[in-house]
């Protein structure tokens, strides 16, 4: 627990009235990071958008250094998008696939992710192939390692899944692909803001992520990553003016940095948000907040795993601050839904998010709690004796 965790409580206002563990969802913005918002719209409104957008145009291009700074890569390698799903999207999308080549993935992989292989796939003749775990549930990289060929032109995983805690072996992973030179595609959406992130040690060449999960920033704000050697290489699924320069009647050129996947109309109030929430998290530190975040979903298993009836559904030695039960005899909904009634956010995992996973381990919809850094040992014990009282007024009813 941080030392200044009353200053840190403080700029959360929404922790006044509930008790927020969806943090793999949409964490509440601190104070800093909603006035930078407001205060942008405040001004947009009294001197005009295209007027504000200058105004702050030193502050808004700082963010690239944020994003840099906070995964150790170099500003024009960043590209600031509307969300992560576009951020990954306009990655996976720039690569070029032809019948037999091969995409490798996890059993983890998210939907969204998912049902875009599958698209490509039926549009060009790639196939989509599984990488296997390890007894722990973590993708295995000697099983990964074996199945390298020719013929693999993407290795695309997620590090921490939407649900079970999971962190895969990013960093073994991104090791394998630069031997082969294979183009490496993270996900880093739940990594991000709970846990150090560094893309020379990862080994990756995209890396996808959202403003509004752990970093604690604004819905609708995300960024991509692209190492400068294959944004070289890649022309983006769309361009407009912004991204590609119209300088001929006949030619465009892309621009030289990784804002050729962005166009020219944006959210710039989520932007400064992004950047503000960034610099937030850096202040205090990363690794700080991921030891934080392990001593409290660390503790949170344990109160869960207290409770008869409940079944905690992690994976791996060392899981992330995603946590994920089930209560036997109980509906999932009905248990987030009584949790809400005592003032208590968390959300519900649907098989569908993660379909492999579920379908290979049974699951049904999960209760998932995410906490961070400035939830309390406290509200995690009222979390547990809610979920408890849920059981037994069910039971007693039944």
């Amino acid at each position: 627990m941080f030392t200044d965790i009353d200053r840190l409580r403080a700029d959360t206002p929404g922790i006044a009235h509930r008790i927020h563990l969806n943090n793999a969802g949409a964490a509440l913005m601190p104070r800093p990071v909603l006035e930078a918002m407001t205060g942008y719209l405040t001004r947009e409104s009294e001197i005009g958008g295209y007027e504000t957008a200058a105004e702050a145009a030193p502050r808004l291009d700082a963010v690239y250094a944020s994003v840099a700074r906070l995964i150790g890569a170099s500003r024009d390698e960043i590209a600031l998008t509307e969300n992560a799903t576009v951020a990954w999207q306009m990655a996976f999308y720039s690569l070029a696939f032809k019948p037999g080549d091969r995409i490798l993935t996890a059993r983890a992989e998210y939907a969204a992710n998912y049902v875009a292989f599958l698209q490509v796939a039926k549009r060009t003749g790639a196939v989509v192939e599984v990488i296997p775990d390890d007894a722990d549930g973590r993708l295995d990289p000697e099983a990964l390692r074996r199945m390298i060929d020719d013929r693999v032109k993407l290795i695309a995983i997620t590090w921490v899944p939407t649900n079970g805690g999971l962190v895969n072996p990013a960093a073994a992973v991104g090791a394998i692909a630069r031997e082969h030179n294979i183009p490496y595609l993270l996900d880093a959406c739940q990594a991000v803001g709970q846990m150090p992130v560094d893309v020379e040690a990862l080994q990756c060449d995209m890396l996808s992520a959202t403003g509004r999960k752990f970093l604690r920033g604004p819905r609708g704000s995300g960024f991509l990553y692209v190492r400068r050697e294959l944004l070289e290489r890649l022309e983006p699924p769309m361009i407009d003016h912004f991204a590609a320069p119209w300088v001929a009647t006949d030619r465009y050129e892309l621009r030289p940095d990784a804002r050729r996947f962005e166009n020219w109309e944006n959210n710039y109030a989520a932007r400064l948000g992004l950047g503000v929430a960034i610099d937030y998290a850096l202040d205090i530190g990363m690794e700080a907040i991921a030891a934080c975040c392990r001593d409290l979903s660390g503790h949170m298993r344990q109160a869960l795993a207290r409770i008869p009836g409940v079944t905690l559904h992690d994976l791996g030695p060392d899981p992330a601050a995603i946590v994920t039960f089930s209560v036997s005899g109980h509906d999932a909904n009905a248990i987030k839904e009584g949790l809400a009634k005592a003032g208590i956010n968390v959300s519900v995992s649907v098989p569908a998010s993660t379909l492999l996973d579920a379908e290979a381990r049974h699951l049904p919809a999960l209760v998932r709690a995410s906490p961070h850094y400035y939830n309390s040992s406290d509200e995690i014990d009222r979390m547990a004796a809610e979920v408890q009282r849920l059981v037994a007024f069910a039971s007693s009813q039944g």
